[in-house]
Protein backbone atom coordinates (compact mmCIF):
# COMPACT_ATOMS: atom_id res chain seq x y z
CA UNK A 1 0.00 0.00 0.00
CA UNK A 2 2.97 2.23 1.10
CA UNK A 3 4.79 1.67 -2.35
CA UNK A 4 1.38 2.62 -4.35
CA UNK A 5 0.47 5.78 -2.53
CA UNK A 6 4.65 6.98 -2.97
CA UNK A 7 4.27 5.72 -7.15
CA UNK A 8 0.68 7.67 -7.30
CA UNK A 9 2.12 11.01 -5.65
CA UNK A 10 5.17 10.72 -7.69
CA UNK A 11 3.18 10.44 -10.41
CA UNK A 12 1.09 13.45 -9.59
CA UNK A 13 4.34 15.68 -8.86
CA UNK A 14 5.72 14.58 -12.33
CA UNK A 15 2.51 15.87 -13.77
CA UNK A 16 2.34 19.19 -11.79
CA UNK A 17 6.35 19.51 -12.74
CA UNK A 18 5.52 18.77 -16.46
CA UNK A 19 2.04 21.05 -16.64
CA UNK A 20 3.78 24.16 -14.63
CA UNK A 21 6.73 23.84 -16.86
CA UNK A 22 5.27 23.77 -20.03
CA UNK A 23 5.38 27.02 -22.74
CA UNK A 24 2.77 28.88 -23.28
CA UNK A 25 1.47 29.29 -26.55
CA UNK A 26 2.83 32.34 -28.11
CA UNK A 27 0.32 35.21 -29.22
CA UNK A 28 1.04 36.90 -32.30
CA UNK A 29 -1.72 39.73 -31.84
CA UNK A 30 -4.14 41.08 -29.67
CA UNK A 31 -7.08 39.24 -28.42
CA UNK A 32 -9.93 40.23 -29.91
CA UNK A 33 -11.98 41.37 -26.66
CA UNK A 34 -8.66 43.10 -24.65
CA UNK A 35 -8.57 46.73 -24.49
CA UNK A 36 -5.50 48.24 -25.68
CA UNK A 37 -1.91 47.28 -26.93
CA UNK A 38 -0.41 43.63 -26.54
CA UNK A 39 2.85 43.37 -28.04
CA UNK A 40 3.71 40.71 -30.45
CA UNK A 41 6.18 39.07 -27.67
CA UNK A 42 3.37 38.66 -25.54
CA UNK A 43 3.29 35.15 -24.16
CA UNK A 44 -0.71 35.34 -23.05
CA UNK A 45 -3.67 37.66 -24.20
CA UNK A 46 -5.88 39.13 -21.77
CA UNK A 47 -8.76 40.66 -21.65
CA UNK A 48 -8.55 43.97 -19.23
CA UNK A 49 -11.37 45.52 -17.59
CA UNK A 50 -12.79 49.17 -18.32
CA UNK A 51 -11.57 50.49 -14.74
CA UNK A 52 -9.55 49.78 -11.99
CA UNK A 53 -9.52 50.11 -8.24
CA UNK A 54 -7.19 53.24 -6.86
CA UNK A 55 -5.00 51.08 -5.93
CA UNK A 56 -4.34 49.19 -8.82
CA UNK A 57 -4.39 52.08 -10.64
CA UNK A 58 -1.29 53.19 -9.09
CA UNK A 59 0.37 49.71 -8.95
CA UNK A 60 -0.52 50.39 -12.97
CA UNK A 61 1.60 53.59 -12.97
CA UNK A 62 4.73 52.09 -11.16
CA UNK A 63 4.31 48.22 -13.24
CA UNK A 64 4.55 50.35 -16.31
CA UNK A 65 7.58 52.46 -14.95
CA UNK A 66 9.43 49.33 -13.39
CA UNK A 67 8.23 46.27 -14.73
CA UNK A 68 6.70 45.90 -17.64
CA UNK A 69 9.84 46.75 -19.87
CA UNK A 70 10.47 42.48 -18.68
CA UNK A 71 6.68 41.32 -17.84
CA UNK A 72 5.35 43.41 -20.37
CA UNK A 73 2.67 45.50 -21.10
CA UNK A 74 -0.42 44.48 -18.80
CA UNK A 75 2.17 41.77 -17.40
CA UNK A 76 1.88 39.43 -20.60
CA UNK A 77 4.95 38.38 -20.44
CA UNK A 78 7.85 38.31 -23.02
CA UNK A 79 9.32 35.65 -25.45
CA UNK A 80 12.73 35.07 -24.43
CA UNK A 81 12.74 37.98 -21.40
CA UNK A 82 10.33 36.98 -18.55
CA UNK A 83 6.85 35.31 -17.75
CA UNK A 84 3.64 36.60 -18.02
CA UNK A 85 2.22 37.69 -14.33
CA UNK A 86 -1.64 36.99 -15.66
CA UNK A 87 -0.50 33.33 -15.32
CA UNK A 88 -2.63 30.72 -12.84
CA UNK A 89 1.38 30.06 -11.73
CA UNK A 90 0.84 33.41 -10.45
CA UNK A 91 -2.60 32.69 -8.39
CA UNK A 92 -2.64 33.91 -4.69
CA UNK A 93 -2.74 30.20 -3.62
CA UNK A 94 0.23 29.50 -4.90
CA UNK A 95 1.74 32.53 -5.01
CA UNK A 96 0.95 34.62 -2.03
CA UNK A 97 1.08 38.40 -2.21
CA UNK A 98 4.58 38.38 -0.16
CA UNK A 99 6.05 36.21 -2.83
CA UNK A 100 5.81 39.75 -4.69
CA UNK A 101 7.59 41.38 -2.26
CA UNK A 102 10.32 38.92 -1.62
CA UNK A 103 11.00 38.64 -5.50
CA UNK A 104 11.12 42.46 -6.07
CA UNK A 105 13.23 43.19 -2.78
CA UNK A 106 15.63 39.73 -3.42
CA UNK A 107 15.09 38.43 -6.53
CA UNK A 108 14.29 35.29 -7.51
CA UNK A 109 15.50 32.00 -8.98
CA UNK A 110 13.64 30.87 -11.97
CA UNK A 111 12.19 27.55 -10.92
CA UNK A 112 8.82 27.87 -13.45
CA UNK A 113 10.12 29.21 -16.50
CA UNK A 114 12.92 29.16 -18.48
CA UNK A 115 13.64 32.43 -18.38
CA UNK A 116 16.36 32.49 -15.58
CA UNK A 117 16.53 34.38 -12.56
CA UNK A 118 15.15 37.54 -11.58
CA UNK A 119 17.13 40.63 -10.07
CA UNK A 120 16.36 42.66 -7.03
CA UNK A 121 14.31 45.60 -8.38
CA UNK A 122 15.74 48.99 -7.19
CA UNK A 123 13.61 52.30 -5.73
CA UNK A 124 10.14 50.22 -4.85
CA UNK A 125 9.37 50.10 -1.39
CA UNK A 126 6.69 47.52 -0.04
CA UNK A 127 3.94 50.00 -0.58
CA UNK A 128 4.75 50.01 -4.00
CA UNK A 129 4.94 46.37 -4.13
CA UNK A 130 1.43 46.09 -2.75
CA UNK A 131 -0.37 48.75 -5.31
CA UNK A 132 1.28 46.36 -8.15
CA UNK A 133 0.05 43.38 -6.45
CA UNK A 134 -3.34 44.96 -6.29
CA UNK A 135 -3.33 45.93 -10.18
CA UNK A 136 -1.66 42.72 -11.32
CA UNK A 137 -4.48 40.85 -9.10
CA UNK A 138 -7.33 42.58 -10.64
CA UNK A 139 -5.93 41.33 -14.24
CA UNK A 140 -5.98 38.06 -12.64
CA UNK A 141 -9.31 38.27 -11.62
CA UNK A 142 -10.49 39.73 -14.52
CA UNK A 143 -9.15 37.18 -16.40
CA UNK A 144 -10.62 34.18 -14.19
CA UNK A 145 -7.75 33.96 -11.93
CA UNK A 146 -8.67 33.53 -8.39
Amino acid sequence: MKYAVLVAAALVAALVIVWATRAPEPVAKTDSDAVGFQSVTAIVAISLPNTLSENATLGKTLFDQKCAACHGANAVGQLEVAPPLVHLIYEPSHHGDEAFQRAVANGVRGHHWPFGDMPPIEGLTRADVAMITAYIRELQQYNGIN
